[in-house]
């Protein structure tokens, strides 16, 4: 039944569009000579109609549905239009036939396109909605230019019954001011907010709602646009991406609520994707911890760089599958291999890379859970230290060309045996480093960076939980600041550190300084708290509250980036920083390694914690409170 209608409208469409053409001809011939209107041949109507027919059909014209005639169908009439005027001169000429004047190409073509375009336009028009705006729609403001707020307007204006009325519209540039997009007027940029609503509240118009609807509003913008928000209690939420628009969900079941990684993003600096693509393409990548956040999601984006191998190394199986068959399915054509291994086994380890023979290693495999690890230091030694040597020596022994150190902020001045054990894997690294530059052996990109939104262990994840649960948000202390990047961004500063770091010649210094990713500023931990509980729609300490629950084992109020003998050095590279290198020789770092791994074997954690005391001076366990 539905494909016998379906049929027929086409059918009907077909012979419209034959009879337009008709029409069309006709037309044509009479502006061209009106002393003589009618064409000759007689038969050339029939023509027209036949040609549209002809090339109508490879460009789907009489399957276009009127009622939804968009720019590219009218693209399309208008090449369809310019075809079949050559295809009726070309038919004049053949038969000898006079044109009726010199215009009248031109002006076939120019009536075949208004023949065709002009009913379908009318025939849109009649059939829009014409309802107006509930009495009881919403007031919203929208914020963004752009498709995405044009198609947001368009969606709405289709909607049968609008729960939501746009008064005004505000860019993020000023060019715009004064304009109307789909008849909603552009009242001023997106930094004038508050003079707007003020505007606005004047006139009887205050909106209840603010819409972003630009990808562009994110961290400090979106911030304030939030502060602005929350002191005159209004709603903020986003419009669905221009991809999930839909002619009925333009309303309010559609538009979906700011997420917190939006108020905590920066605009993305500009990454030497050449320089990436260099690095990895034909290459064989080795990707350690690849089941975690920083390392899957350094899979994702090495495999958009054709390696031609991508080793996945982890110890948790039920990890190891997930990225793998993320990746089998988003880039099947891909060659690579998942292992299960533990970087602390040393023998596995060197058989690994025996066998693969990597030329790029990144070494993501960690224990980063601070209380997790100071629990069970001697784990955190095992892993974090002896497994960066063991990665590090198999690696270099392999033929590797460069290894990439994943680092943390917590092994500047190291309050946790977390921070501290990765505080030693960076020296053994940089001291490899240093002498790899100078026998030109495997080098060493070291690259240390704050928490990233989503990853195990994050706050944030924590704080959706409780949530979800109703209650309450526990922030460990008041003051607590930590530095926030996406994963998505603090993985491509990692392969940009890297690019720079194989290169050697752009280096600041000669060899064991550690990359360090420009964090932006620290937040606090409880305003985060408090922005998740308004972001959910609910009220602070009415609906949900924020408890304090004491520092836990190891935690400092602040973290920091840089010890404070490790001189900041700039780059030339966006996001990029470079720490000057505290270097010590490898050799004895390596025998300080051998001792921790007997520590290790004979289970004497006092003897551990002895020795990082003695091996890193600043590492003060119980100092946590006073770092910063």
């Amino acid at each position: 039944m539905i494909f016998g209608r379906s049929q027929f409208r086409i059918a009907v469409n077909f012979a419209l569009d034959g009879l337009l053409a008709a029409l069309a001809v006709i037309a044509a011939g009479w502006l061209a000579n009106p002393a003589h209107p009618m064409p000759n041949p007689a038969a050339l109507p029939l023509a027209g109609a036949a040609a549209i027919w002809l090339i109508g059909v490879p460009f789907g014209l009489a399957r276009q549905h009127w009622r939804f005639t968009s720019l590219p169908d009218l693209t399309a009439i208008g090449a369809i239009a310019a075809l079949a005027a050559i295809l009726i001169i070309l038919l004049l000429v053949g038969v000898g036939a006079p044109l009726p004047s010199a215009s009248f190409p031109v002006l076939l073509v120019l009536t075949f396109a208004l023949g065709l375009t002009a009913p379908r336009l009318l025939y849109r028009i009649a059939r829009a909605p014409r309802e107006l705006p509930d009495d009881d729609a919403e007031r919203a403001l929208l914020l963004g230019d752009g498709e995405g707020a044009e198609l947001f307007l368009a969606a709405l204006a289709r909607e049968a019954k609008r729960r939501l009325l746009v008064v005004g519209l505000l860019s993020v540039s000023g060019r715009e001011t004064g304009r109307r997009i789909h008849n909603v007027p552009i009242l001023g940029t997106v930094a004038a907010l508050d003079g707007v609503l003020d505007r606005l509240t004047t006139a009887d118009q205050a909106p209840s709602l603010l819409i972003v609807a630009s990808s562009e509003i994110i961290g400090a913008d979106l911030r304030a646009i939030m502060a602005a928000a929350e002191a005159r209690g209004l709603r903020v939420a986003r419009a669905p991406s221009p991809t999930a628009l839909a002619p009925t969900l333009a309303g309010e079941a559609s538009l979906r609520p700011i997420a917190i990684e939006d108020l905590l993003n920066r605009p993305q600096v500009a990454l030497d994707r050449e320089g990436m693509a260099r690095l990895i393409q034909g290459q064989r990548v080795l990707i350690t911890g690849a089941g975690g956040s920083i390392g899957a999601e350094l899979v994702r984006q090495v495999a958009g760089f054709g390696p031609a191998l991508l080793v996945l190394l982890d110890s948790s199986e039920f990890a190891l599958w997930q990225i793998d068959l993320e990746i089998s399915e988003s880039v099947p054509a891909l060659a690579r291999e998942a292992i299960i291994a533990d970087v602390r086994d040393r023998p596995r380890i060197e058989q690994v890379c025996t066998r693969v023979r990597p030329d790029l290693v990144f070494h993501a495999a960690a224990l980063k859970h601070v209380p997790i690890v100071e629990a069970n230091p001697l784990e955190g030694l095992a892993t974090n230290a002896l497994g960066t040597r063991n990665v590090a020596d198999a690696a270099r022994t392999a033929g590797a060309a460069l290894m990439v150190l994943i680092s943390t902020d917590k092994a500047v001045n190291p309050s946790s045996v977390m921070g501290a054990s990765k505080r030693l894997a960076e020296m053994y690294a940089q001291g490899l480093d240093v002498a790899a530059r100078q026998r030109k052996s495997m080098k060493i990109v070291t690259v240390r960076f704050g928490n990233v939104l989503g990853s195990t262990g994050s706050v944030v994840p924590l704080f959706r939980r409780q949530l979800a649960r109703g209650g309450p948000l526990t922030v460990t202390h008041p003051d607590m600041r930590r530095y926030f990047m996406t994963v998505r961004e603090a993985v491509a500063l990692v392969l940009q550190a890297s690019v720079v770091g194989a290169s050697g010649a752009a280096l600041p210094v000669d060899g064991g300084g550690i990359f360090v990713l420009d964090m932006g500023e620290p937040v606090k931990i409880v305003d985060l708290a408090r922005q998740m509980i308004r972001l959910a729609g609910l009220r602070v300490d009415l609906d949900v509250a924020v408890q304090f629950t004491g520092l836990r084992p190891g935690e400092k109020l602040f973290e920091e980036l840089f010890h404070g003998a490790e001189k900041p050095i700039e780059t030339g590279f966006p996001g990029l920083l470079m720490a000057a290198p505290r270097v010590a020789d490898a050799a004895i770092i390596g025998r300080a390694l051998d001792e921790v791994g007997a520590i290790v074997d004979r289970g004497d954690a006092a003897a551990g914690i002895a020795l990082l005391r003695r091996l890193i001076p600043e590492f003060s366990p119980d100092a946590a409170q006073a770092h910063g």
